[in-house]
Protein backbone atom coordinates (compact mmCIF):
# COMPACT_ATOMS: atom_id res chain seq x y z
CA UNK A 1 0.00 0.00 0.00
CA UNK A 2 1.25 2.92 -0.86
CA UNK A 3 1.79 6.29 1.84
CA UNK A 4 -1.10 7.69 0.43
CA UNK A 5 -3.53 5.13 0.35
CA UNK A 6 -2.54 4.85 4.27
CA UNK A 7 -2.85 8.16 4.94
CA UNK A 8 -6.33 7.91 3.34
CA UNK A 9 -6.77 4.78 5.82
CA UNK A 10 -5.83 6.85 8.26
CA UNK A 11 -7.58 9.71 7.85
CA UNK A 12 -10.64 7.46 7.97
CA UNK A 13 -9.87 5.87 10.93
CA UNK A 14 -9.08 8.42 13.50
CA UNK A 15 -12.37 10.31 11.79
CA UNK A 16 -14.60 7.55 12.28
CA UNK A 17 -13.01 6.90 16.33
CA UNK A 18 -13.11 10.60 16.69
CA UNK A 19 -16.96 10.90 15.66
CA UNK A 20 -18.32 7.56 17.23
CA UNK A 21 -16.89 8.95 20.82
CA UNK A 22 -18.66 12.44 20.29
CA UNK A 23 -15.83 14.58 20.19
CA UNK A 24 -17.29 16.13 17.01
CA UNK A 25 -21.20 15.69 15.25
CA UNK A 26 -22.46 15.84 11.86
CA UNK A 27 -20.83 17.04 8.97
CA UNK A 28 -18.38 19.07 11.53
CA UNK A 29 -14.31 19.38 11.83
CA UNK A 30 -11.34 18.78 9.38
CA UNK A 31 -8.49 16.41 9.32
CA UNK A 32 -5.74 16.43 6.65
CA UNK A 33 -2.05 15.14 6.31
CA UNK A 34 0.98 16.38 4.71
CA UNK A 35 2.00 14.76 1.49
CA UNK A 36 5.37 14.73 -0.71
CA UNK A 37 3.46 16.68 -3.14
CA UNK A 38 0.77 18.77 -1.29
CA UNK A 39 -1.94 17.26 1.34
CA UNK A 40 -4.83 15.73 1.58
CA UNK A 41 -7.86 16.92 3.23
CA UNK A 42 -11.48 16.12 4.17
CA UNK A 43 -13.93 17.52 2.17
CA UNK A 44 -16.31 20.08 2.74
CA UNK A 45 -19.65 19.09 4.69
CA UNK A 46 -18.04 15.25 4.94
CA UNK A 47 -19.33 13.32 8.06
CA UNK A 48 -15.56 12.27 9.98
CA UNK A 49 -17.54 9.28 10.77
CA UNK A 50 -18.43 8.38 7.60
CA UNK A 51 -15.32 9.10 5.57
CA UNK A 52 -14.75 7.41 1.91
CA UNK A 53 -11.22 7.03 1.48
CA UNK A 54 -11.15 7.75 -2.35
CA UNK A 55 -13.40 10.70 -1.65
CA UNK A 56 -10.67 12.10 0.15
CA UNK A 57 -9.47 15.77 -1.17
CA UNK A 58 -6.30 16.32 -2.61
CA UNK A 59 -4.82 19.41 -2.68
CA UNK A 60 -1.21 20.23 -4.47
CA UNK A 61 1.36 22.20 -2.54
CA UNK A 62 -0.20 25.38 -3.82
CA UNK A 63 -2.91 24.57 -2.68
CA UNK A 64 -5.06 23.82 -6.08
CA UNK A 65 -7.66 20.89 -5.61
CA UNK A 66 -6.17 18.44 -7.44
CA UNK A 67 -8.60 14.98 -6.60
CA UNK A 68 -11.44 13.62 -4.70
CA UNK A 69 -14.24 15.59 -3.59
CA UNK A 70 -14.25 20.03 -2.95
CA UNK A 71 -11.68 20.07 -0.01
CA UNK A 72 -13.02 21.61 3.59
CA UNK A 73 -13.16 25.78 3.45
CA UNK A 74 -10.62 25.31 6.23
CA UNK A 75 -7.83 24.57 3.50
CA UNK A 76 -6.39 27.95 3.91
CA UNK A 77 -5.75 27.22 7.89
CA UNK A 78 -4.49 23.94 7.25
CA UNK A 79 -2.14 25.55 4.44
CA UNK A 80 -1.07 28.08 6.78
CA UNK A 81 0.46 25.05 9.47
CA UNK A 82 2.07 23.26 7.00
CA UNK A 83 3.62 26.26 5.25
CA UNK A 84 5.19 27.55 8.71
CA UNK A 85 6.10 24.37 10.23
CA UNK A 86 7.74 21.99 7.87
CA UNK A 87 7.94 19.51 10.69
CA UNK A 88 4.19 19.05 11.42
CA UNK A 89 2.68 16.52 8.97
CA UNK A 90 -1.39 16.35 10.33
CA UNK A 91 -3.61 19.02 11.57
CA UNK A 92 -7.02 18.04 13.10
CA UNK A 93 -9.83 20.34 13.90
CA UNK A 94 -13.10 19.07 15.96
CA UNK A 95 -16.47 21.21 17.00
CA UNK A 96 -15.36 19.64 20.71
CA UNK A 97 -18.03 20.12 23.26
CA UNK A 98 -16.09 21.40 26.47
CA UNK A 99 -13.75 23.40 24.54
CA UNK A 100 -16.44 25.01 22.84
CA UNK A 101 -18.06 25.86 25.91
CA UNK A 102 -14.98 27.03 27.52
CA UNK A 103 -14.60 29.64 24.69
CA UNK A 104 -18.41 30.86 25.51
CA UNK A 105 -17.77 30.76 29.35
CA UNK A 106 -14.63 31.84 29.38
CA UNK A 107 -11.18 30.55 29.22
CA UNK A 108 -8.36 30.63 31.81
CA UNK A 109 -6.07 33.15 29.52
CA UNK A 110 -6.20 33.70 26.39
CA UNK A 111 -3.08 32.41 25.90
CA UNK A 112 -3.53 29.84 27.47
CA UNK A 113 -7.12 28.73 27.46
CA UNK A 114 -6.34 26.11 30.11
CA UNK A 115 -4.21 25.81 33.32
CA UNK A 116 -1.38 22.96 33.49
CA UNK A 117 -3.79 21.33 36.10
CA UNK A 118 -2.42 17.77 34.56
CA UNK A 119 1.21 17.00 33.98
CA UNK A 120 -0.44 14.86 30.75
CA UNK A 121 -1.57 18.03 29.41
CA UNK A 122 1.62 20.27 29.86
CA UNK A 123 3.42 16.84 28.30
CA UNK A 124 1.08 16.27 25.37
CA UNK A 125 -0.05 19.80 24.54
CA UNK A 126 1.24 22.71 26.30
CA UNK A 127 0.24 26.26 25.60
CA UNK A 128 -3.29 26.78 23.57
CA UNK A 129 -4.41 30.59 22.69
CA UNK A 130 -7.65 31.70 21.94
CA UNK A 131 -8.51 32.90 18.71
CA UNK A 132 -10.90 35.44 18.62
CA UNK A 133 -14.05 34.29 16.60
CA UNK A 134 -14.10 34.59 13.03
CA UNK A 135 -16.19 33.00 10.54
CA UNK A 136 -15.51 29.42 9.42
CA UNK A 137 -12.52 29.49 6.42
CA UNK A 138 -11.64 33.56 7.47
CA UNK A 139 -8.46 33.73 5.89
CA UNK A 140 -7.36 35.85 8.83
CA UNK A 141 -7.70 33.06 11.26
CA UNK A 142 -5.11 31.57 9.03
CA UNK A 143 -2.99 34.49 8.91
CA UNK A 144 -2.86 34.51 12.85
CA UNK A 145 -1.87 30.30 13.16
CA UNK A 146 0.83 31.43 10.26
CA UNK A 147 2.51 33.75 12.95
CA UNK A 148 2.63 30.98 16.00
CA UNK A 149 2.71 27.67 13.45
CA UNK A 150 6.38 26.65 15.56
CA UNK A 151 5.42 28.02 18.92
CA UNK A 152 2.13 25.98 19.79
CA UNK A 153 0.76 22.20 19.08
CA UNK A 154 -2.72 24.17 18.23
CA UNK A 155 -4.94 27.00 19.01
CA UNK A 156 -8.81 26.98 20.58
CA UNK A 157 -11.53 29.00 17.91
CA UNK A 158 -13.46 30.84 19.56
CA UNK A 159 -17.09 28.95 19.15
CA UNK A 160 -15.72 26.75 16.44
CA UNK A 161 -13.43 24.08 18.33
CA UNK A 162 -9.69 23.20 18.84
CA UNK A 163 -7.29 23.25 15.76
CA UNK A 164 -4.14 20.49 16.79
CA UNK A 165 -1.41 19.98 14.85
CA UNK A 166 1.26 17.42 15.23
CA UNK A 167 3.63 14.59 13.30
CA UNK A 168 1.11 12.36 12.31
CA UNK A 169 -2.77 12.39 12.23
CA UNK A 170 -2.96 9.48 15.18
CA UNK A 171 -0.61 11.88 17.03
CA UNK A 172 -2.95 15.06 16.44
CA UNK A 173 -5.67 13.23 17.30
CA UNK A 174 -4.36 11.78 20.76
CA UNK A 175 -3.08 15.66 21.28
CA UNK A 176 -6.52 17.04 20.72
CA UNK A 177 -7.97 14.38 22.79
CA UNK A 178 -5.72 15.42 25.83
CA UNK A 179 -6.67 18.94 25.80
CA UNK A 180 -10.91 18.48 25.53
CA UNK A 181 -10.48 15.83 28.35
CA UNK A 182 -8.70 18.92 30.05
CA UNK A 183 -11.32 21.26 29.66
CA UNK A 184 -14.07 18.77 30.76
CA UNK A 185 -11.90 18.08 33.98
CA UNK A 186 -11.69 22.35 34.41
CA UNK A 187 -15.39 22.29 33.83
CA UNK A 188 -15.77 19.84 36.71
CA UNK A 189 -13.39 21.30 39.19
CA UNK A 190 -14.46 24.17 38.49
CA UNK A 191 -12.99 27.45 40.34
CA UNK A 192 -11.20 25.01 42.76
CA UNK A 193 -8.86 23.67 40.28
CA UNK A 194 -5.42 24.90 40.74
CA UNK A 195 -2.66 24.26 38.15
CA UNK A 196 0.28 22.47 38.98
CA UNK A 197 3.35 24.52 40.73
CA UNK A 198 6.78 25.97 39.14
CA UNK A 199 8.95 23.03 40.38
CA UNK A 200 6.16 20.78 39.26
CA UNK A 201 6.76 21.79 36.15
CA UNK A 202 9.74 22.67 35.65
CA UNK A 203 10.02 18.55 36.70
CA UNK A 204 8.14 17.75 33.32
CA UNK A 205 10.37 20.42 30.96
CA UNK A 206 13.96 18.76 32.71
CA UNK A 207 12.78 15.32 32.50
CA UNK A 208 9.80 15.04 29.58
CA UNK A 209 11.30 17.95 27.75
CA UNK A 210 7.93 19.55 28.24
CA UNK A 211 7.37 22.63 26.12
CA UNK A 212 5.45 24.94 29.24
Amino acid sequence: MSVEAKLREEICRIGASLYQRGYTVGSAGNISARLDDGWLITPTDACLGFLDPAAISKVDAGGNWVSGDKPSKTLVLHRAVYDNNPEMHAVVHTHSTHLVSLTINGVWKEEDVLPPITPYYVMKVGHIPLIKYARPGAPEVAEQVAKIATKVRGVLLERLGPVVWESSVSKAAFALEELEETAKLWHLAGARATGLEEPALQDLRDTFKARW
